[in-house]
Order: structure tokens, then C-alpha cells, then sequence
């Protein structure tokens, strides 16, 4: 690979001839071998609104040459549209704060910017901090990158779980005039509709994508400007509201500028809450998809009370078998979301003093959370739920096998005799058990004619 030879503080570092990073990219990319992996997209994309509203903002403030932000605005949209994702390629576990990060975004900005107005790679007539980071610090770019990020893919994440609370509405409607018996502790409760069972769920889901928009809300308060420690140093005073205001016009995101720039670089605590909206949800849909798997266990030893569609062999060696892989699917998703939650959890309350230096972590998680959640919901959605059929019949025999329907009985006879009725019944249908095993035995070793 050819190679070029850059200089940055601490010495000379060689980096890729054609690569749009530079040197301080490249110190952490040999540093930090540690994952593989590269930042998320909506980090990518939140970086680039930041770099560009900056550009912008300090041109308007006569505090930046008007070529230089023209062609640093150009690069930043283009980063912002996914042209330069490749260049981003500092592992997520870094030095803290995610000062690798904002230099990865400022070197490649500023390397393209140097391209558009006639330079070459490495020259830098747009300069990686001059002028790339001017009025800015990664205790602010990065804690903002963060809220932006999240804020960028909510719709998304809402728009599948409304597209899951819809689906489930519908199939409590479908399966409404279908009566099971309702099971508490997993044993026999008093009977219940189908769709009173999937109203249920599509409710608690419901209330749970009100938690994730109400969490969302203490996002968009945005503390770019803060500088280094919410000091607002080396900042125009009227940095901070101007960069609120163009980040408002650039993403079309309702954001709002923060009432202390101190805490803004402190406190995790808004990703910290969001985390947890969305460890909520997951919550829930690992008990849904539990109930699913328990109605459809079997289908000759289980429930059977709903049946998935079979979408695949569900062994290598049964023939025949069909497993529930949409509900196994999704539980595996959400035992990843919670397990990141506790991450961005530690991690939140890892900040000392007047910077939280775990916000690359926490970045990481929240944006794979929602990866997750995205992916995970809409899978299940339209491979899972649309394809649940009713088994009405199965539920109406497990139905009638119910004592505990005798519970109607306490108004009119009281709870003791209720409760010796079901001890007859149970005796009754254990006796039935017995006499139809018995005679199955005998027929199975009775002689052929």
C-alpha cells in the first residue's frame, strides 16, 4: 500500500497515500486494534450536520474565510450522505471522550475541503483544528454527535413500533370471538378471549413507544458551544444559539439550546434515560415473544393455540420439525439491547469532574440499540405477527378441560364450594385420563386377528 508521510504534534506518522484521514487517525487506528468494528452511521452523519453548521455559523460571524467554509460545507454534506463512510475508521473502544473520533471527522473533512478548492491530499489548506474545530472541543462535538445521532433515527424506531402496536391491534381483533383458558403462575386461570390476550400487548407497547418519545425529549438539548468544560473558551458568544438554530434548519430536528453548558458536558444523564425507554421495550417484547412461544409450543406436545408460518426447517436432523424463529429471533435482539443498556449505564455514571470520557461506548450502544430495535421489530413484525393463524380449536379443548371456570360460581355458592366443584372435576377428568391411557395401552398390545 503507498504511503505518505503526515506530521501532527507528536512526530511524523506514515498513512495511506489516498486515504482522506490523517495522522491522528491513524495514531488511534494502530492503538486501538480492538474490535473491528467502525462507528455507526447515524455518528457518521451526526458529525458531518456539526462540521457543517460550524463552517456556516462561524463564516456568518466573520470568523471564518467564505472559500474555506464553502468547501468544508460541500465535504461535510457529502459525509452526511454516506460518501466518505469508509474513512471513518476508528474503532468505537478508544481513548475516552472520543477525541479519535472528532479528529477522524475533522482530518477527512478537512482533507476533501483541501481537494475542492484545488489542493492535494495532506496540505491541508483547510486545517484539521484551525479551522475545521474552530469554536468547537470534542467536550461538546462529541456529547452533541450523540443526541443528534439518536434523534436522526427516532423515527425510524418509532415507525416500527407502530407498525408492531397496529399489527397486534389487528390480530386482536381477528382472534376477539376466540375464549381460551387464561393461565396465571402457568397454571389454569379463568378463561379469556384471544384478542383480549394480543389487545394486551398491543397496549403495553404502545405506552412504551410514549416512554422512548417522552425520553427522546431530553435530547435535544444541545450544549455545542460549550467548548472545552462548558466554558464556552475560544467560542463567539453567540456561537452556541447560532449552532442550535442551523442545526435545527440543517436536520430539521426540533432541538433546543441548553440552560447549562457546564452540565451539558458532564451529565450522561439524558442517554442514560433513553437507554433505559429502550431497555423497557425490550422488556416487553421478550415477554411477548415468550408468551408466543408458549401458545405455540408443540404442535402434538404443546399449546398449539397459535401456529407461525413456517418459514424454515427448524433442524439438521428431525425432519419435519418448524421452530418459532421470528419470537427466537427477536429475544436474542433484546437480550442484546438490555446487556448494551447496562454498558451505557456504567458508563454514564463513569464521568468524573466535568467530562464524561465513556462517551464513545456509550455512543456505540445507543446507536446499535436502535440498530437493533429497528431491525428486530420490523423483522418480527412482518415475518412474525402477520403470520400468527389461530388454532380454535386446540383452545377450545384445553378450554373445556378447565375447572377453574367454576370461579363464576363464588357470588352464588361461595369460594369453599367452588373450590371442592373444581377438586370433583380435576378427580373426574384424572379418572377420564387414566381409563383412556389404559385402554390405549390395551389395544396396543392386544392380538391381531
Amino acid at each position: 500500500m503507498d504511503e505518505c508521510i503526515e506530521r501532527d504534534t507528536l512526530g511524523e506518522v506514515r498513512v495511506p497515500a489516498q486515504a482522506l484521514y490523517g495522522a491522528q487517525t491513524k495514531r488511534a487506528v494502530v492503538n486501538f486494534p480492538v474490535s473491528g468494528l467502525r462507528p455507526w452511521r447515524a455518528f457518521i452523519w451526526s458529525l458531518g450536520a456539526i462540521k457543517l453548521a460550524a463552517a456556516e455559523v462561524n463564516r456568518d460571524l466573520g470568523l471564518l474565510e467564505p472559500g474555506k467554509a464553502s468547501a468544508i460545507a460541500q465535504a461535510a454534506r457529502e459525509v452526511m450522505d454516506g460518501r466518505w463512510d469508509a474513512e471513518f475508521v476508528v474503532d468505537p473502544f478508544q481513548a475516552g471522550a472520543g477525541t479519535s473520533h472528532h479528529m477522524n471527522a475533522n482530518e477527512v473533512i478537512a482533507n476533501r475541503a483541501t481537494l475542492i478548492l484545488g489542493g492535494a491530499l495532506g496540505e491541508y489548506r483547510v486545517h484539521p483544528n484551525d479551522d475545521l474545530n474552530l469554536g468547537q472541543s470534542t467536550n461538546d462535538v462529541i456529547p452533541t454527535a450523540i443526541r443528534l445521532g439518536c434523534l436522526w433515527r427516532m423515527e425510524d424506531m418509532l415507525g416500527v413500533v407502530d407498525e408492531l402496536t397496529a399489527e397486534l391491534r389487528h390480530k386482536a381483533e381477528a382472534f376477539d370471538p376466540i375464549v381460551k383458558s387464561g393461565r396465571t403462575h402457568l397454571q389454569d386461570a379463568v378463561p379469556v378471549r384471544l384478542g383480549q390476550e394480543f389487545g394486551a400487548y398491543a397496549h403495553v407497547v404502545a405506552h412504551d413507544r410514549a416512554r422512548l418519545a417522552r425520553a427522546a425529549e431530553g435530547l435535544r438539548r444541545l450544549g455545542i458551544g460549550g467548548t472545552a468544560v462548558g466554558t464556552g473558551l475560544n467560542a463567539h458568544p453567540e456561537f452556541h444559539p447560532r449552532m442550535v438554530q442551523r442545526l435545527r434548519e440543517i436536520t430539521g430536528l426540533d432541538l433546543s439550546t441548553s440552560s447549562d453548558l457546564f452540565e451539558s458536558m458532564q451529565s450522561m444523564a439524558d442517554a442514560a434515560d433513553f437507554s433505559a425507554a429502550m431497555r423497557i421495550l425490550a422488556l416487553t417484547l421478550t415477554r411477548i415473544a415468550n408468551d408466543l412461544r408458549l401458545m405455540a409450543s408443540g404442535p402434538a406436545s404443546g399449546l398449539d393455540e397459535i401456529r407461525f408460518a413456517p418459514l424454515q426447517p427448524g433442524s439438521s436432523i428431525m425432519p419435519g420439525k418448524v421452530n418459532p424463529v421470528m419470537a427466537e429471533m427477536l429475544n436474542q435482539a433484546m437480550y442484546q439491547i438490555m446487556g448494551l443498556d447496562l454498558a451505557v449505564a456504567l458508563a454514564s455514571q463513569a464521568g468524573q469532574f466535568e467530562l464524561n470520557v465513556m462517551m464513545p461506548v456509550i455512543a456505540h450502544d445507543l446507536f446499535e440499540m436502535m440498530q437493533l430495535m429497528i431491525g428486530a421489530i420490523g423483522a418480527f413484525t412482518v415475518r412474525g405477527v402477520k403470520s400468527l393463524q389461530a388454532n380454535p380449536e386446540r383452545a377450545a379443548q384445553w378450554l373445556e378441560r378447565n375447572a377453574i371456570i367454576a370461579t363464576a360460581l363464588n357470588p352464588l355458592i361461595g369460594y369453599a364450594a367452588a373450590a371442592e366443584l373444581v377438586k370433583t372435576a380435576q378427580a373426574a377428568l384424572n379418572d377420564v385420563r387414566r381409563m383412556t391411557e389404559g385402554g390405549l395401552q390395551s389395544d396396543a398390545h392386544a392380538p391381531h386377528a
